[in-house]
């Protein structure tokens, strides 16, 4: 079955004995379809020298713009009519499924369980071969921890971020509910960067993001930006209400207190 639309023609200038043969075309349909689902001779299509198409309407349910073909040749100063194929082909109107997209390019990281297993990309772009001869942290060369730190012996890993993948993972982690643009951060009364909670991050990411720890935030364990903020804040504290009148002092009443004097 072809997703290639088709637009077919009443009349052709060549090709006469070919364009005739609507009868015998018809009765090829009968192999592959009921003769209530084949509608009228809708028009022909010229799809070589010698090779024409004739087009049926689909009257089968769930069709709609569709037509049946049935595809005729003949040798050359012959007139002998040859069947080539029959299909059921798109019209203009036609129905089509979306274009087929592997899974792989289909999945979105939300599709994702603890148990998923995704395939091995060898040519991952946020991903690049280890560096053997850095040696030195981000403090002295500007270059990421992961990509400086020296290999250690049966825990190096074969890749770590390129610039590419730490600078998408930059941009969608501030962009997320813990970066700076979120109803929590604009009530917070100050930032994740005073907060004692604040464990700032390795490498470049130390200028932008860190982790919390804090408990009782719902940000716990979590990358949070250091213009983020909630009402865990270490150093701030809830709005105190205040009285409606001036509260006096207590005031003790001596005339009701009985005195008992020591033996």
């Amino acid at each position: 079955m072809s997703d290639i639309r088709i637009h077919p023609r009443q009349k052709l200038t060549k090709e006469k004995i070919l364009a005739q043969a609507v009868h015998v075309s018809r009765e090829a349909l009968f192999e592959i379809t009921q003769e209530k689902y084949i509608g009228e001779h809708a028009g022909l299509l010229q799809e070589g020298e010698r090779v024409v198409t004739h087009v049926f309407e689909c009257l089968m349910p769930g069709y709609r713009g569709w037509y049946w073909t049935v595809t005729v040749s003949r040798a050359p100063r012959r007139n002998d009519v040859t069947i080539n194929e029959v299909s059921l082909r798109p019209g203009e109107d036609a129905l089509l499924a979306p274009e087929w997209v592997p899974w792989a390019d289909r999945l979105s990281p939300s599709d994702i369980g603890p148990s998923d297993r995704l395939p091995y990309n060898p040519d991952d772009a946020r991903l690049q071969s280890y560096d053997h001869d850095l040696m030195q942290g981000y403090e002295e060369t500007g270059i990421d921890t992961d990509a400086a730190i020296q290999w250690e012996l049966g825990l190096g890993r074969a890749r770590v971020l390129s610039d590419e993948g730490r600078a998408a993972a930059f941009r969608r982690w501030y962009r997320s509910d813990s970066g700076p643009r979120n109803p929590g951060t604009r009530d917070a009364h100050a930032q994740c960067s005073t907060c004692g909670f604040f464990m700032k991050m390795e490498g470049s990411a130390r200028k932008l993001f860190g982790v919390c720890a804090n408990e009782w935030s719902p940000f716990d364990g979590r990358v949070v930006s250091l213009d983020h903020g909630c009402g865990a804040h270490s150093e701030t504290d809830t709005k105190k209400s205040q009285s409606l009148w001036e509260q006096s002092k207590p005031v003790i009443d001596e005339l009701g207190i009985e005195v008992e004097s020591g033996k």
